[in-house]
């Protein structure tokens, strides 16, 4: 046993490490994490208006305050979306300007600069004019990828332009402000001359403009992103990095937030629309089923901490509890430790995989409510997950299997350790006694 875990320590350091530090410093990686971070108040708080405007209340309900809740919002339901309208139905702006300021500052460019530039360039291409009026069709989660690769190409073009000094320099008594304003004047005649003919030139020769095409290259992706073989995937990748000590978690969800963020976006169409919610693997299942008091569900972990008769573990239990409420669990990943720590590696990978596949089963049954809203992070796992659901209960009794079966699992590990620590402070109590009868 010891051999194949010194076998699996030598691969994750010398193949994994290397690579996942790669990705995770990537400046593409990092920006598009950084972009999605950047519109996520507006984007939670857009999700939050659902809870009022779709109540978790039958449309037969005969309780009087639940129908007169379900009667206003019916009735106001125009005034009641905009604020949703306005925050979710526009993310790919937000995220378009995110991903273009990041990206910037990995070029030295003036962020606000290249974020305004991300913008035009998404909505020269992006919001067609129909019967006069400018489509806003493509500003939700369908242009994710749209806003992804157009802040990119963008920014990328605005450096490239200035490392090879083509721009517009003014004496160096011109005002900063004034002084940037023509230097960019290049980089925006630039991207109108290469965005807006190609996508005229797929309009006229596809059909279609350039988000329909790149949303039905990316269709077959976005799907397979919602099945079990990938959420299973995803969290081994997440399990394996952090046990080495990288965080896994920042280099997934860099991955597949373009993904939840489009799903999302489905299910909160279908919401709206009165239909059945489509998706299962979105931002909400992964942060309140698999992340329960953080990366491996460590909760219930720091439950058992607190009635070890180790006093380190105890300690570290007391230490780790409260901030594992709120889904921080670096008291317990460093302290315990779990990182790097043989004992540890089964549980702290098969709970999440485990839990996964039981979560996945309920949603896919129906027996669980699926999420239709964006929660903080750091929101308590069964609080979290029935906000995600729309307040519905059914998140709450999943959240709680979870949790038993992170502790069941977690367990048997933690007696061996805990009777490895009784063993070594034996050992330490007793050497000094055995030293004074030997003298």
């Amino acid at each position: 046993m010891s051999s194949l875990y010194n076998a699996l320590i030598g691969v994750i350091e010398k193949k994994i490490t290397p690579m996942a530090a790669t990705i995770g410093q990537q400046k593409y990686v990092t920006s598009i994490r950084d972009g999605f971070i950047t519109a996520l108040p507006f984007m939670i708080v857009g999700s939050f208006m659902l809870v009022f405007i779709f109540p978790p209340f039958a449309p037969d309900t005969s309780w009087g305050f639940a129908r007169a809740w379900l009667q206003f919002s019916l009735d106001h339901r125009d005034s009641l979306m905009l604020p949703f309208n306005f925050s979710m139905g526009i993310m790919t702006l937000f995220i378009a300007v995110g991903i273009a300021a990041s990206l910037a500052r990995h070029h030295n460019l003036d962020p606000l600069t290249a974020g305004m530039l991300s913008l035009m360039s998404f909505l020269l291409i992006a919001a067609p004019l129909q019967d006069g009026q400018i489509s806003t069709a493509w500003f939700s989660g369908q242009g994710i990828f749209t806003a992804i690769l157009v802040a990119i190409y963008s920014t990328e073009l605005y450096a490239f332009l200035k490392r090879r000094n083509i721009t517009i320099r003014l004496p160096p008594e011109v005002p900063t402000g004034v002084a940037r304003s023509f230097e960019i004047l290049i980089p925006v005649l630039a991207v109108v001359l290469t965005l807006h003919p190609l996508n005229l030139f797929f309009e006229a020769q596809w059909g279609m403009i350039i988000p329909e095409a790149i949303m039905s290259l990316v269709k077959p992706l976005v799907a397979a992103s919602d099945t079990l073989p990938a959420i299973l995937l995803s969290v081994l990748v997440c399990q394996v990095l952090w046990f080495a000590g990288i965080h896994g978690a920042l280099i997934v969800t860099g991955i597949m937030n373009p993904f939840w963020m489009a799903n999302l976006s489905v299910n909160q169409a279908a919401i709206a629309a009165g239909q059945a919610i489509p998706h299962i693997y979105v931002q909400g299942f992964w942060d309140h089923y698999l992340l329960i008091g953080g990366v491996g569900s460590t909760l219930p972990l720091a439950l058992l901490l607190l009635r070890s008769k180790a006093v380190h573990l105890r300690t570290i239990g007391r230490m780790g509890i409260v901030p594992g409420v709120f889904n921080i669990n670096e008291p317990i990943l460093f302290g315990a430790p779990i990182i790097m720590n043989p004992l540890f590696f089964i549980p702290f990978v098969l709970v999440p995989l485990v839990n996964a596949t039981l979560a996945w089963l309920a949603l896919d049954l129906g027996l669980v409510s699926r999420v239709v809203s964006m929660t903080p992070w750091t929101t308590p796992a069964p609080i979290g997950a029935s906000w995600a659901a729309n307040w519905t209960f059914s998140p709450v009794i999943m959240c709680l299997i979870c949790m038993a079966t992170a502790a069941v699992m977690y367990y048997p590990f933690l007696k061996a350790y805990e009777k490895q620590l009784l063993a070594q402070d034996a050992e330490r109590h007793d050497a000094p006694q055995t030293a004074a009868q030997n003298a």
